[in-house]
């Protein structure tokens, strides 16, 4: 069995290498190869699985609804990326392969057009971005409403074209109402927690005395140092209103980016560099870099992600899949809209959706200083944030289940 991995985002790149890592453990994949839609993807590379066709990073990122976004893609040759990645999968469907579909309407619409056998793993929509258990939330439209679900009708045609083997949703919510609406939705979990286990937080009684906070500026450049200096606002913000609490931010950068406009940063709202003292936290990443100022040390890594996630109390972010990863671990996330093209308060709004009170929105940095004030006193909100988070994205473990439904159940109905 031949596997075409197509994904439209750093984050879906990574739920497809998580399921095609389970995959080639059996013995009927003969081949597995991707495509992402979305950037150059660095993480296929990591993971030495091959790239066909042509990829290319965008102005946008891949954010590209705004009109100006997408006019900036299109003149440095969107267009033409699109009909050439749409050659290649179309090649790939004439041959004896399925095509493992990761992201929304764009690598499934791409499916589709190969002709070929595919499934689709939907991680970029959830019915909770429109409803909770109790019902439609105040905010939704009454189109969305019209609609029946989060997946527009001309989606859920896609999904139920024969040639499409199986499809597989991210929570219990969004399978339970596609399969009201004539759809074999599946949902095993979600794989964005599979690199994450309660029982590997090795780290939780590591400087008990201080408030350990999470910083996630995102990942796509220039948007995320724009992010990291609103980021750093908020910070200053925290250190004047608790000047008698001593705090411990962890600063999770993406490997992809150049860390050093991010020091530089640092230093310019007067962050003090030291040598990493190693009893802080005994991180993987020997190029770690510390910082110290009033009452807080800084601690800014790039591979250290993991760690990070598990050991903080809490987050300030303004990114997508590591949010809702932080989220996934039980944990609370104060957020504030950003300038875009991803981290817009329209984004941001979506996400608070999606995660429900696990993510606190404020409107400016400024303003996070009384939400973080709510989560240190107030022990019941924080176990009630707890299960909020893990019920929403679930345990791990579902990449291994998706690779064995997909193997045992799915490709056996192969045309």
């Amino acid at each position: 069995m031949k596997i075409l991995a197509i994904s439209n985002g750093h984050g879906e790149d990574i739920i497809a290498i998580s399921i095609i890592k389970k995959l080639m453990t059996y013995s009927e994949v003969s081949q597995i190869v991707a495509l992402p839609l979305v950037g150059e993807g660095h993480a296929f590379k990591q993971n030495q699985i091959p790239i066909i066709g042509k990829v290319s990073v965008m102005p946008s990122g891949g954010f590209n609804q705004q009109t100006s976004e997408l006019l900036r893609d299109v003149n440095k040759g969107l267009i033409n990326l699109t009909y050439q990645q749409y050659q290649v999968i179309y090649q790939w469907g004439k041959k004896d392969g399925v095509i493992l579909a990761v992201g929304d309407i764009l690598p499934l619409f791409f499916a589709w057009l190969s002709n070929t056998n595919f499934v689709f793993i939907g991680v970029a929509k959830s019915e909770y971005y429109v409803r909770d258990e109790k019902g439609w939330l105040s905010s939704t439209l009454k189109v969305n409403r019209c609609f029946k679900s989060i997946y527009y009708p001309w989606e859920r045609w896609l999904m139920k074209s024969a040639k499409c083997k199986g499809v597989f949703v991210r929570d219990t919510l969004t399978a339970v109402n596609l399969n009201k609406l004539k759809i074999s939705a599946h949902f095993l979990g979600n794989p964005m927690m599979d690199d994450f286990s309660d029982a590997k937080q090795t780290y939780r009684n590591i400087h008990l005395d201080k408030i350990k906070i999470l910083l996630l500026p995102g990942s796509r450049t220039p948007e995320t140092l724009r992010n990291w200096t609103l980021i750093l606002q908020s910070v200053q913000t925290i250190l004047e209103s608790f000047p008698k609490k001593s705090f411990l931010f962890l600063s999770a950068i993406a490997p992809s980016l150049n860390c050093i406009p991010f020091r530089q940063e640092l230093i310019k709202h007067n962050w003090k560099s030291q040598i990493l003292d190693r009893s802080y936290i005994n991180f993987k990443d020997s190029q770690a870099l510390q910082f110290q100022k009033e009452n807080a040390t800084l601690i800014l890594t790039q591979f250290a992600y993991n760690e990070c996630l598990q050991l903080s109390n809490l987050g300030i972010a303004m990114a997508g899949t590591a949010t809702e990863q932080f989220v996934g671990l039980g944990k609370p996330v104060i957020s504030f809209p950003g300038e875009g093209p991803q981290f817009t308060r329209q984004f941001a709004e979506k996400q608070t959706c999606l995660l429900g009170p696990s993510v606190i929105l404020t409107e400016k940095p400024k303003d996070i200083s009384e939400a973080l004030r709510k989560l240190l006193s107030d022990k019941e909100l924080i176990n009630n944030l707890n299960k909020n988070g893990k019920k929403r994205m679930g345990k791990p473990g579902a990449s291994r289940k998706i690779a064995e439904c997909l193997v045992n159940q799915c490709f056996n109905s192969l045309d």
